[in-house]
């Protein structure tokens, strides 16, 4: 993985630009922390940072190559991301006559691109965002994986174009200030920390749509979408399917455990992390290689202070221990206390350039950094409960009769946070409305559906296209904040469309959530891990943690300099702090965010307003 950057303008010659895009570039060290490359021309300046992976010896970018026919004009390009299926395009190319100098997936894409052009992406099977840029039509191409694991921000001005792979290396352009309007505050308090697709919450920021490329060229910009969700009819039996989405999984973690430096996976002894790293046991075995490494992460006094509910029915410890005893895995157990986790707020802001999951962010940042000092490619499951419908609000009728995203049922709560001036300002329940209804719009139902299966479809297509996209986007910039490359074998394109179409009864075989997946899984774990009840990722139940943020927001609120005033309620805010222990039942966002992440949350937004120097524009 690495860190992409830079700029097109017609107005301007940037090969006087030099020093720009080198401060642009090396906001993305993090990202890529083992080499850094840019290339100008007159209209044109592309910066790259770069995590070796795939032959750590070449490779280096942007990466450049003659047009097709051609030995002048060229083509390019600068790339994040990891293409699964490189071999088998390797193998076409070469049939067609290409000649390959290197062994990384990047001279595989500029190849494809020089061949096929923008039909390439159709052929990708990977986690990424490239841009090419074609010097003899001097246009800028750039496109994003099907499923956005990994992300790509653009802002267009009057005949200039720029973009990062996040928002800081637009950011650090000197034409760029740091502005935030009433959109971008409703996206932050009405919507946050999840993200409205495309939306970049900077001011005149967006983020490039999941399976979308864009051109921009002398002539203005364009997007088109080349994948998404479709609907068809699923014509096999519970069986048959079951043996589908064992196949397509195999193959999947088998393509994605192909690397040139260590890799290892996450391990919480629950079924998506548990059957991946059995599939990476099995592939290692047949590969003659060494035993996998597993890593897991707890908090201190976790098990004294753990209270079962629907959502969290045990803790994970037991049986982590259970699968790394049977799969004979190399287990590092990871713990963290609350002072980390309070103090890695600021960290987790940074990554992500806006406020975020709080502790969810912080806890994943600081596990990744244990993680790295290992490995530098990590296997996670994030995604199996989205498009297989893992989580509880699949399951509880008051969830799916809500005519709102199932994890943002407190509307009236996060309304009464925001200032009187805010409030009418933003609408938010207004806002959210919207919102709900745009994505409503979209769910491509099946012609003859009856109500229940049109309700999981739509139920599914919002999971897959509105949460799932926050956890990515989590997942990608708290672990590439510490140079980690993870991998999610879940978010295979062939996997999730395939299981979109699988019909809830058959998606809810032997009446269990994840029923199918269960079912494809039989023989690879042990019983009772593969039926043991859904439980997230963990969290702190350390009540020194709510105590923690929660004076430390006070004692900002007490500052009359305090950049959140003219945005929060903050009578309301302290009267909430004042509920002690019961505010860790606040229903603010999802399952697993209550009062703590809230407090945490707006600490975060304390500290970004601060930081940044976000300018209001209200």
């Amino acid at each position: 993985m690495c860190g992409i950057t830079g700029w097109i303008d017609w107005n301007t010659d940037l090969t006087t630009q030099a020093d720009i895009l080198e401060k642009m570039t090396e906001t993305l060290e993090l990202r890529g922390p083992d080499a850094s490359g840019t290339w100008l021309s007159r209209s044109c300046a592309l910066g790259h940072r770069r995590l070796s992976v795939m032959d750590p010896a070449n490779g280096a970018q942007p990466m450049i190559r003659p047009a097709k026919g051609s030995d002048i004009h060229d083509c390019v390009l600068v790339y994040n991301g990891e293409l699964y299926n490189a071999p088998e395009l390797r193998k076409e190319l070469e049939g067609l006559g290409y000649r390959f100098r290197t062994n990384c997936d990047t001279e595989v894409l500029l190849h494809a691109y020089v061949e096929w052009g923008p039909a390439s992406v159709e052929k990708l099977n990977g986690i990424f965002a490239f841009a090419v840029w074609s010097t003899a039509e001097q246009c800028l191409f750039m496109a994003r994986d099907r499923l956005g694991v990994k992300p790509l921000f653009y802002r267009r001005e009057e005949g200039r174009l720029l973009f990062g792979s996040e928002p800081k290396a637009i950011l650090a352009h000197p034409d760029v200030r740091p502005e935030l309007d009433a959109e971008g505050l409703a996206e932050l308090f009405v919507i946050g920390p999840a993200r409205t697709p495309g939306h970049g919450v900077w001011r005149d920021f967006h983020e490039l749509k999941p399976g979308h490329c864009l051109f921009y060229d002398k002539e203005g910009m364009r997007q088109r979408a080349y994948w998404k969700l479709q609907s068809t009819e699923h014509g096999e039996n519970i069986a048959q399917t079951a043996e589908t989405v064992r196949a397509l999984l195999s193959d999947t973690v088998a393509r994605q455990l192909v690397s040139d430096v260590p890799i290892c996976t996450l391990l919480s002894g629950g079924l998506d992390s548990s059957a991946l790293t059995a599939l990476a046991v099995d592939y290692y075995k047949s590969a003659s290689q060494d035993r996998v490494h597993t890593f897991s992460v707890d908090y201190v006094d976790n098990d004294k202070h753990f209270r079962a509910h629907d959502f969290q029915p045990n803790s994970d410890g037991p049986w982590i221990k259970r699968m790394n005893d049977y799969l004979s895995t190399v287990h590092h157990p990871v713990q963290f206390d609350t002072p980390e986790l309070v103090e890695a707020l600021e960290a987790a802001v940074l990554a992500k350039d806006m406020p975020g999951m709080a502790d969810i962010d912080a806890s994943l940042y600081l596990f990744c950094r244990e993680i790295k000092k290992e490995a530098t490619v990590a296997l996670s499951g994030e995604a199996a409960d989205e498009i297989f419908g893992g989580y509880p609000w699949f399951h509880r009728e008051d969830a799916l009769q809500a005519d709102t995203f199932p994890w943002s049922l407190a509307t009236g709560l996060r309304a009464s946070l925001l200032s009187p001036e805010l409030r009418e300002k933003l609408r938010p329940q207004e806002y959210l409305a919207d919102r709900y209804a745009e994505a409503v719009a979209e769910v491509p139902y099946l012609p003859g559906e009856d109500e229940t299966r049109r309700r999981m479809r739509r139920m599914s297509y919002l999971n897959i296209t509105r949460f799932m996209p926050t956890l990515l986007d989590r997942k990608d910039r708290m672990s590439m904040a510490v140079g980690l490359e993870v991998r999610v074998p879940f978010c295979d394109h062939r996997l999730v469309d395939y299981v979109f179409n699988i019909p809830w009864e058959i998606k809810t075989a032997g009446m269990r959530e994840k029923g199918i997946l269960r079912k494809a899984l039989e023989g690879l774990l042990p019983d009772d891990v593969l039926y043991r009840k859904k439980s997230p990722y963990p969290k702190t139940h350390n009540p020194n943690y709510l105590s923690a943020v929660r004076g430390l927001l006070l004692d900002r609120l007490d500052d009359p300099a305090c950049p959140l005033h003219p945005l929060v309620d903050a009578a309301r805010i302290r009267e909430l702090a004042a509920a002690g222990d019961a505010s860790s039942h606040l229903p603010w966002f999802g399952q697993l965010m209550s009062g703590p992440q809230l407090f945490a949350y707006l600490l975060q937004m304390d500290f970004w307003l601060s930081r940044y120097k976000v300018n209001l524009l209200l």
